[in-house]
């Protein structure tokens, strides 16, 4: 892989970024929840790992992800979503992805000793 593809994917996931922060501070909150609802990450990832590396690579990645993203990310969003207006968003956002850490690991964990999605 070269630098230039790095620059590429950084580029593009940092736009999706920039433009979901734009559309929420200009008061487009509808927009703005829409976008941020497109799995940014995965899109771009998936076109790039397509291209380099193919489509048995997407679908093998992509049940991966599905099955940690209820494991870890739910959790997450759950707690964000309760605590965020009892002890403010950046704590909640902090003790949100401490949930989300500890259970994405031992997602990894188990899903490499028992070897799915290989």
């Amino acid at each position: 892989m070269n630098i230039s593809n790095f620059i590429i994917y950084f580029i593009t996931g940092g736009l999706f970024t920039t433009i979901i922060v734009a559309l929420e501070e200009s008061g487009h909150r509808i927009l703005s929840g829409l976008a941020t609802l497109i799995p940014v990450f995965t899109l771009v990832a998936y076109f790039f790992i397509g291209q380099t590396q193919g489509s048995e690579a997407v679908s093998q990645h992509a049940k991966w992800v599905l099955v940690g993203t209820l494991v870890s990310w739910v959790p997450y969003m759950l707690a964000v979503a309760y605590l965020s207006p009892k002890i403010g968003s950046h704590n909640a956002i902090f003790v949100g992805l401490a949930i989300f850490f500890v259970l994405a690991l031992i997602y990894i964990t188990v899903a490499s000793h028992f070897g799915f999605f290989k």
